[in-house]
């Protein structure tokens, strides 16, 4: 091979420096963005799972022609998780415990994942469903339970929000003027 060849075969160092420059400065731009991406992902999957978790309660209400409950799974606080139960009692307090007939269990969020829940029935955190398909305080199943719960990483946020009437709903507050998470105001008519 003749050294005019070997001079061209490869890249000079000062090309080298250049293209690194280039892709570093790429990437030093796209982390970022990429990084907000998966933080939005998180929180849909998140809201989009708890979204599951309620139908599935409501669903299984039904089929079974009793009360099915959903709750966190350490009774009080939503980002450890919930689960979806038959109560065996319908008089105790809505809480999973072993054993209760568990349906479907949800585990803890990541920890920078953040939920924070609006009820009407404030006294525990919980949905209620009747062997109708219609969701119910613990105390009475005439009474209805419906809230809100805003599932939040950083700047992206979704809300669940179950109507007086049981519709469920998933939104973005940043897009949707009608998707508060400020005040407990339902109406039977409110989406």
């Amino acid at each position: 091979m003749s050294a005019a060849k070997r001079r061209n075969a490869g890249f000079t160092l000062p090309e080298l420096l250049v293209v690194l420059s280039i892709v570093g400065l790429l990437l030093a731009t796209g982390i970022p963005s990429f990084r907000s991406y998966l933080q939005a992902q998180q929180v849909v999957s998140a809201a989009s799972q708890f979204v599951f978790a309620l139908n599935l309660a409501r669903s299984e209400a039904i089929e079974r022609g009793t009360r099915v409950d959903l709750v966190p799974r350490d009774g009080n606080n939503w980002h450890n998780g919930w689960a979806v139960y038959q109560p065996d009692d319908a008089s105790a307090p809505p809480r999973w415990h072993d054993g209760a007939a568990l349906i479907h269990s949800h585990p803890a969020l990541p920890s920078q994942l953040k939920v924070a829940a609006r009820l009407s029935d404030r006294s525990a955190a919980y949905i209620a469903y009747n062997g109708n398909g219609r969701n119910r305080t613990h105390a009475s199943a005439s009474a209805r339970q419906w809230g809100s719960w805003q599932f939040s990483l950083h700047e992206h946020v979704r809300l669940v929000r179950i109507t007086l009437a049981g519709r469920v709903r998933m939104c973005n507050p940043t897009d949707d003027s009608s998707c508060s998470f400020s005040e407990m105001t339902e109406t039977a008519d409110n989406p």
